[in-house]
């Protein structure tokens, strides 16, 4: 059998609605605080939903030139600031030495529609010559990974995944196979989405994916909740530093968590909804418990997808279910959905949402669900609600899954957990 290298967490960096930096967001998380509000970026009239979670005193010249900042949509903004965090976090250093075996994997679900809009206005208001020529590099998804490397000077794997709201989970899962293969030693990995524009939240709420509460947005996520009615749009982005291991501690690195497990499924079944009784995600699950070589009760707190919706929810805790047994039927595994407050980040959901599980795991504290105020009668779990759970967490697993039926669980290992 194959012996496979093994992977640790040296560095992230985190950007959503509820704060600007992984501290932030963290301490906001603890907090309960929402990244929820009116939308701002651009005019609300006829809109059914008019409120998203938006990244708020984000200045991208704190991290990219102006001159090149013209020539990047918003999500590449977000992606360039996490991955300025992440690095600063991790040490890392990319030197001629080493920059052949250095690489990046950012993923995307959407990428660059704010530049998509903005240049379609464009080509029907002037015609073709009123295109800008930087149109397509800064909206296509991979090029967020691109600048990246170019920044940084990595010249190791270069990709970028685009599988909807699962995109940087993938990104993650795929690096962390990508180094475990010995194809780089480290790699810069994550997601980054910048979706709150008309087209796109008009989008969703014409397909009556979205919350409609208008007059409340900062309780308008409920995950889990009888009366949930929709998720809310979020951005930011989430990138971590994956490292192998004798790579990290060849450098002194300060290693925040091992990544253990990942799984990967598809649902074979609905363009938008689940399989039935949540199976895809439950083979998901078991795929990364698998690859981490541990029995289902060895995981302590499971950061769920759950986005708000009055089916995904049900099904992802029947799948919870399903795969931990009595642990989770009994309250004594602990499940939490932080889109509460960050809103879903869609193709950065699981770059941000990754780096907020190692968070918690680091802290021995569990981050809680809000505006959780009566569980669905058919979601039936220990959802942390309201108010964090101080719990060690040597084990935790992370979900993501997306539109097409695309599944994706990473596991994490607390470092030094037995």
């Amino acid at each position: 059998m194959q012996e496979y290298r093994r992977v640790v967490v040296t560095g992230m960096g985190l950007v959503c609605g509820v704060g600007n930096t992984a501290q932030q967001v963290w301490e906001g998380l603890l907090a309960g605080k929402s990244g929820m509000a009116e939308i701002k970026a651009y005019d609300l009239e006829g809109h059914s939903v008019r409120f998203a979670a938006e990244v708020k005193d984000f200045d991208p010249h704190v991290f990219v030139e102006k001159k090149e900042a013209r020539k990047m949509g918003r999500f590449i903004h977000f992606a360039m600031a996490a991955a300025q965090e992440a690095m600063e976090h991790s040490g890392l250093k990319i030197t001629p030495e080493n920059a052949d075996n250095i690489g990046v994997h950012i993923g995307s679900g959407i990428g660059g529609f704010d530049v998509i809009e903005r240049e379609h206005t464009a080509l029907m208001n002037g015609g073709p010559r009123k295109i800008s020529p930087f149109f397509i590099p800064a909206s296509i998804i991979n090029l967020a990974a691109g600048h990246v490397s170019i920044k940084y000077g990595a010249k190791g794997p270069n990709e970028a995944t685009a599988t909807a709201c699962t995109s940087s989970a993938h990104s993650i899962g795929d690096a962390f196979r990508t180094i475990q293969r010995g194809d780089a030693d480290a790699m810069i990995a994550g997601g980054a989405e910048a979706a709150i524009t008309p087209l796109s939240v008009g989008g969703f709420a014409a397909m009556k994916a979205l919350s409609t509460r208008n007059d409340d947005p900062t309780h308008a996520c409920r995950p889990f909740d009888k009366d949930r009615d929709g998720f809310v749009v979020g951005e930011g982005a989430g990138i971590l530093i994956l490292e192998e291991l004798e790579f990290a501690k060849a450098r002194g690195a300060n290693i925040l968590a091992e990544i253990v497990g990942y799984g990967m499924s598809g649902d074979a079944f609905h363009m938008t909804g689940m399989a039935p009784e949540g199976d895809g995600c439950r083979r998901a699950m078991a795929a990364a418990l698998k690859v981490a070589g541990i029995s289902p009760d060895k995981i302590d707190y499971v950061n769920a997808h759950a986005t708000s919706t009055p089916l995904g929810d049900a099904l992802e805790s029947q799948a919870i279910e399903n795969v931990f047994g009595d642990r989770a039927k009994n309250h004594k595994l602990l499940v939490s959905s932080t889109k509460s407050m960050t809103g879903h980040l869609l193709g950065g959901a699981g770059g941000l949402e990754a780096g907020i599980t190692i968070l918690a795991m680091m802290n021995s504290i569990a981050p809680p669900t809000m505006n959780l105020y009566e569980a669905d009668p058919r979601c039936r779990l220990n959802y942390v609600p309201n108010t964090p759970q101080d719990l060690k967490i040597d084990y935790a697993l992370s979900n993501s899954f997306g539109f097409g039926g695309t599944n994706g669980s990473l596991v994490f290992k607390r470092w030094g957990a037995e």
